[in-house]
């Protein structure tokens, strides 16, 4: 096989059979993966009401932030622990591993008895499985991209890599196509019983069809040539993150690149999801017909955008969409919210909740991982609060006094239900207020002006995704030398989306909670977001001239 890599690249060229291929197989198995990875979240409610006892709304709540934040947490362990095999074996058979953990782990999760039947084993269970993909996924990412990038010619490494930067998107739309098709094709009673398994048990085919295609790949050149060449590092993790000059990269591509794109792509995707459900109190079937619709639209885009970096640079873009998204969260998700609950919005704006209380009995609210109790009771009305999307403002009271609630001047009751239900009085809607947006069939969503408003206002989220997510991995692969490639690539990037973005809806869920306003979550991907762009255009270097086979 050819050196893609090398002087054959210097003028455009069609791609080939062999590089086709490679992208295919590449990134079929990358979606399985994230389709595998989202389900957990996807069906959070499923799972809670499975494996989580009793009826309180609270620790399944709680539950299922814990076992989503798992499988986050772990990425850049399984980024460092994979990384390094990838750089010492290859990059063929370390994903090969990868995707067998995943699926195998998902397959799992399908077949799980509930709590009824083996009590607290069940969620712990379930929690292991969460760590296992979450393993995994840091492993795959990094091996696919540097697999593809490798194969890649030198001036189309963006347009080749972006291919793989759809698998996240197409995954997650994979598994929002495979549960609402299950929904709308059974009883609500029959799909809480047993139809949410089978998003789970379908993995173990798409496992093995991966697995297949997977198998009939080579290794990539760049690897091959570097065994052969005997330059090939003893030591990859140490190389990468133990000398000051590859752990300074590692570091400014976290900083000035990974972090930004990070809570732009979980802010499009994730947050926008979170928002519609948790705050504008949209049903799941019409918030995720809306997401999938701006997802089916909006993905081209991140080829578009691959596609430019190898004619612009890879900087501009990822920065770009870094700022234009920081600018613009804040009127974006003001319009979402007057077109999918124009009634909410009306009442953060005209009723004026106030809770004085003494400042020593109010807390910190922020649990980004979901395992705090808060018992005071200053700490529990304001999460009762932001839980209903109710705006509050809390204002110091003297020391002693106990909790104090007004609407519009008005004494109000303190208990948290009770002061719900007066607000609701007062004028904000009700969790099934007829004015919510709802939309119960992709028909319904076509023939909706509110719906197809609020998927316009998605799709502009969405293209600031595939903005920021587009140029990343070819930004990534040049950044560092094949020896060391797969580890020092890996790190940065799971770091920024296992951390940065995938702890995004719970830490901005406590922002709301600790400030009483419903749109402040989104402080957290904009502050981030412009720390990004301001570090990225300071120190971070563009690449899309380098010879990544030169850079060794």
């Amino acid at each position: 096989m050819a050196m893609a890599g090398t002087m054959d690249g210097a003028k455009a060229r069609p791609m080939t059979p062999e590089e086709r291929k490679v992208i295919i197989a590449s990134s079929a198995g990358t979606v399985f993966e994230w389709y595998d990875f989202y389900l957990a979240g996807s069906l959070a409610a499923n799972i809670a009401q499975t494996f989580v006892p009793g009826t309180n709304d609270t620790a399944k709540f709680i539950f299922v932030l814990f076992g989503f934040a798992a499988g986050f947490a772990v990425r850049p362990f399984g980024a460092l622990f994979f990384g390094r095999l990838g750089d010492l074996i290859g990059r063929k058979y370390t994903f090969l591993v990868t995707m067998t953990i995943m699926g195998l782990s998902t397959f799992v999760v399908g077949l799980l008895p509930g709590f009824e039947t083996i009590g607290y084993l069940a969620p712990t269970a379930f929690i292991l499985c969460r760590l296992l993909q979450g393993l995994a996924l840091g492993g795959e990412y990094g091996g696919a991209a540097t697999y593809v990038a490798e194969h890649a010619p030198q001036n189309r490494r963006g347009f080749y890599t972006s291919w793989i930067q759809t698998t996240a998107t197409v995954g997650l739309f994979l598994s929002l196509i495979v549960i609402l098709t299950l929904r709308l094709s059974m009883t609500p009673e029959a799909f809480a019983a047993y139809g949410w398994r089978i998003p789970f048990l379908v993995s173990i085919i798409l496992l093995a069809v991966s697995i297949w295609i997977r198998l009939q790949l080579a290794e990539s050149p760049a690897f091959i040539k570097m065994k052969e060449e005997g330059t090939h590092s003893k030591a990859p993790l140490t190389e990468a993150f133990g000398r000051w000059e590859n752990a300074k990269i590692a570091l400014i591509a976290l900083l000035g690149g990974t972090a930004g794109q990070a809570v732009v792509w979980y802010t499009g995707q994730f947050y926008a999801l979170f928002f519609l459900t948790q705050t504008l109190k949209v049903d799941g079937t019409t918030a995720n017909l809306l997401i999938a619709a701006s997802l089916l639209v909006g993905t081209p885009f991140f080829i578009f955008f691959g596609w430019l970096s190898d004619k612009v640079g890879r900087k501009p873009i990822l920065l770009a969409g870094c700022l234009i998204a920081a600018v613009t969260y804040f009127p974006l998700f003001t319009m979402l919210a007057n077109t999918a609950n124009p009634k909410l919005l009306a009442a953060t704006q005209n009723i004026k909740l106030t809770l004085t209380a003494d400042p020593a009995e109010c807390g910190v609210l922020f649990d980004p991982v979901g395992v705090r109790t808060f018992t005071k009771p200053c700490d529990v009305v304001r999460r009762t609060l932001a839980t209903s999307s109710i705006h509050y403002e809390l204002v110091p009271g003297p020391a002693g006094q106990p909790l104090k609630a007004t609407i519009n001047g008005a004494d109000a009751p303190s208990a948290p239900a009770d002061l719900v239900a007066a607000a609701i009085k007062a004028g904000y809607p009700a969790a099934n207020d007829a004015t919510i947006l709802k939309t119960p069939s992709i028909g319904g969503m076509l023939g909706s002006s509110r719906a197809l408003t609020a998927a316009g206002i998605l799709l502009i989220l969405v293209i600031y995704v595939t903005m920021v997510y587009g140029p990343i991995a070819a930004l990534l692969v040049e950044l560092f030398p094949t020896r060391i490639r797969y580890s020092g690539m890996s790190l940065p990037y799971h770091i920024g989306n296992g951390w940065f973005g995938g702890f995004l809806p719970p830490t901005a869920f406590a922002i709301v909670a600790a400030s009483g306003n419903i749109f402040s979550g989104l402080w957290y991907p904009i502050i981030i977001a412009l720390m990004t762009f301001i570090i990225g255009l300071i120190l971070l270097p563009e690449t899309k001239d380098r010879d990544i086979y030169a850079n060794d």
